[in-house]
């Protein structure tokens, strides 16, 4: 008997949204759990077999593009200038439909590889939003013309993560969610005139009007967690439990629960009340299936199978089972045909489990030359994941480890997960973003 929480979250999220066939509407995709519901992907590919065609970038990004119906949506720097750009392209042949300059890109306060376009795009199939580290929040119908924009930063304050705000919206009932966990201290990256700003700062979960960009909420999420781990880069998760909507975050050493439609915290559990650190950010976002929770703890700690019930403090009651080696730090985790996949990036290990029980199926490592920092997709019975260094391996999804293909692009950096939409495959490097179709 099939009874899946792939099954279960598939259904959940099919009816409470407007997502067609095909379509790769926000980060982590139609049922934001990493799958698409794609047939006839390419195993194998290169930049020259089975390329549909390959689009110039203007710029580095780490944000995965989205897609609805014809349309490619992707964010980026120019590089040439240090715009912030959105830019839609067409499915079919790669060709440039529309772009708007959104704002100015500006460096992060650690670090040089990311920039203030790493947040990914969403759509609802009207209009496409666009957010940027810098706080710009612009909205556009599908044809590039402007409906609303806003600046997070100008309302709340300058976000102080250290290497850069980098969390993705969640579009989810009419709602544009953010999460913004900073650090406590405002000048904590600053270098010049550490007079100008006061704090201590506050993290919050902002609802936004997806038809306005009036913000509806502000809710304050506050943590006793210090200094870096505070800070987390995550985009936030929808959970339908008894017919309420719930939004889960995690960061600041807890996972909290939060009212889809007030922000109101309904339950908090803590990660590890023994073992507090000063630098344990939060970058996997979690993975929602059914009434469970997936996800890590950072810095390669333990990874948890979650069951939250109940309201206010919860605890450790909430942990159905735990892994502890080979977790992941940065990489998501992947829910398909009723088995999670879980990728620890610089051990390169990929251990399959079953989402019930975490019992583990199989476990095995991909050679890879360089770490994974982009999160693995689910679609037509593979697995694809795609390595700093512009490695893809094409896996089988099931219950052997069986690796299908592997690529080279010899592209660096390499952040932003490839994207199952319209038949297609869509790459994304710093300097091209790839379309690949299998042959007919």
């Amino acid at each position: 008997m099939k009874n899946s929480l792939y099954v279960v979250v598939r259904a959940a999220l099919a009816s409470c949204s407007f997502v067609w066939a095909g379509d790769w509407p926000q980060w982590r995709g139609p049922a934001l759990d990493g799958s698409a519901d794609e047939t006839d992907l390419p195993v194998t590919f290169s930049k020259t077999e089975d390329l549909a065609w390959s689009a110039p970038m203007p710029g580095p990004s780490a944000a995965t593009p989205a897609v609805w119906g014809d349309r490619v949506f992707v964010s980026s720097v120019d590089k040439a200038t240090g715009d912030l750009l959105a830019l839609c392209l067409d499915l079919g042949t790669g060709s440039t439909l529309w772009q708007q300059v959104t704002g100015k890109d500006r460096k992060p306060p650690v670090g040089r590889e990311n920039n203030m376009a790493s947040p990914s795009p969403v759509t609802d199939g009207k209009s496409v939003f666009f957010f940027y580290g810098n706080g710009i929040l612009a909205a556009f119908d599908l044809d590039g013309k402007p409906r609303w924009n806003s600046n997070l930063e100008k309302d709340h304050g300058e976000f102080v993560v250290k290497w850069g705000y980098s969390g993705s919206p969640l579009l989810y009932r009419g709602k544009l969610y953010i999460l913004v966990m900073q650090n406590h201290d405002p000048n904590r990256y600053r270098k010049k005139n550490p007079t100008e700003r006061r704090g201590p700062l506050e993290s919050f979960l902002l609802a936004v009007d997806a038809s306005t960009g009036k913000t509806l909420w502000k809710h304050v999420r506050p943590t006793d967690a210090t200094d870096e781990s505070v800070e987390s880069y995550i985009t936030p998760m929808p959970r339908e439990v008894d017919g309420s909507a719930e939004i889960v975050i995690h960061g600041g050493e807890y996972v909290t629960g939060h009212d889809a439609e007030t922000g109101k915290e309904k339950w908090r559990w803590e990660f590890s009340p023994h073992d507090r650190q000063v630098w344990q950010r939060t970058v996997s976002g979690a993975t929602v299936g059914g009434d469970m929770v997936f996800l890590a703890r950072p810095k390669y700690r333990t990874f948890y199978g979650l069951k939250p019930s109940g309201t206010g403090r919860l605890t450790d009651d909430c942990v159905v089972w735990r892994m502890e080696q080979n977790t992941p730090d940065v990489t998501c985790p992947l829910l398909y045909r009723d088995r999670l996949y879980v990728l620890s990036g610089d051990k390169k290990i990929m251990t399959c489990l079953k989402p019930a029980t975490g019992e583990v199926v199989w476990q095995d490592r991909l050679q890879a030359q360089a770490v994974f920092r982009s999160s693995p997709t689910g679609a037509d019975g593979k697995i694809y994941c795609i390595s700093k260094r512009g490695e893809v391996f094409v896996l089988k999804a099931g219950d052997s480890f069986e690796i299908l293909s592997e690529t080279r692009l010899d592209e660096q950096p390499c952040f932003a997960s490839i994207v199952a939409a319209g038949g297609r495959l869509l790459v994304r490097t710093p300097a091209s973003l790839y379309c690949v179709a299998a042959r007919k």
